[in-house]
């Protein structure tokens, strides 16, 4: 069966275009969707792979529920078009760290897995404070700029702060988890998923950086869960390769290339334009 690559696209489209070349496979269709705030969308192709780049585009902001919808949008396209035997979401600056016929033999052997990434540390508070809790003005969580921001910013620790001392929560019956936004899954999941779309919306609406959420809590508190390929290792889980240096996303240097090539994991994240040399390299291993 076919595979569907779903990509958030936002900017770094030299990395998109190479990205695009290492997923170029007559097994694969590919679905982008690009921020609303791209008003020129870059010129991109492929040879081999079927290319659906949305046409309904929503305005992503960093930790609102907006980049969810973003994800369900892709989800439903891909749905809606074939029955894949696996839907992979990244984002445009991920990478493949190995060649398709491995991808596809890897995922063919682990049929039926759920490839998503659970975060095992300490996470009770701050699942609290990012799901039970409301938040307000969450389109301008990383608007710094301006007396208006700084006010908004105000009001919403303020709001946050009552919510704490008087013990106020919602969502109170929901076991929620947290790991890595991208994610590889399988058609009956996806399905599974997209059946709950209004409820994942309304659950998560004023949250905090719900598309860390929304995804493993579904899975956990389902049937699905049995599938999950690793649930105690958050990066082996989803089968992603992720550049955290000092718990920050840092961008791949050519000194990573050894453990890129050296990673058992399918995907990368992040690349950049700026050190386009290691998705070059990446891409031709």
């Amino acid at each position: 069966m076919k595979h569907a690559y779903l990509i958030i696209a936002h900017n770094q489209f030299d990395v998109l275009r190479l990205l695009l070349r290492a997923i170029d496979d007559e097994r694969n269709d590919i679905f982008i969707h690009f921020d609303k705030k791209v008003e020129v969308l870059p010129d991109i192709a492929v040879q081999r792979a079927n290319l659906h780049v949305l046409k309904n585009r929503v305005d992503v902001r960093w930790g609102d529920v907006s980049m969810v919808e973003a994800e369900l949008l892709l989800f439903e396209a891909a749905f809606r078009n074939a029955a894949y035997a696996y839907y992979h979401l990244l984002s445009g600056v991920d990478m493949p760290l190995k060649p398709q016929n491995e991808i596809h033999d890897f995922f063919h052997k682990n049929v039926g897995k759920e490839f998503i990434g659970y975060f095992r540390g300490e996470t009770k508070e701050d699942l609290n404070r990012r799901a039970q809790r409301i938040h307000l003005f969450p389109k301008d969580f990383k608007s710094k700029n301006g007396f208006s921001q700084l006010l908004k910013q105000g009001i919403r620790y303020t709001f946050l702060r009552i919510q704490l001392l008087l013990g106020i929560k919602r969502n109170k019956n929901i076991a929620f988890k947290k790991g890595t936004q991208w994610v590889s899954v399988t058609h009956g999941f996806v399905e599974y998923l997209l059946k709950q779309k209004n409820d994942i919306l309304k659950t998560y609406r004023n949250s905090f950086c719900s598309d860390e959420l929304y995804k493993q809590t579904v899975c956990w508190n389902s049937s699905f869960r049995e599938n999950i390929y690793d649930a105690l290792d958050e990066g082996r889980g989803c089968m992603r390769h992720i550049g955290w240096k000092n718990n920050q996303l840092a961008e791949f240097t050519m000194a990573d290339l050894d453990k890129l090539k050296q990673s058992e994991a399918m995907f990368g994240r992040k690349f950049s334009s700026k050190q386009a040399e290691v998705a070059e390299a990446v891409t031709s291993i």
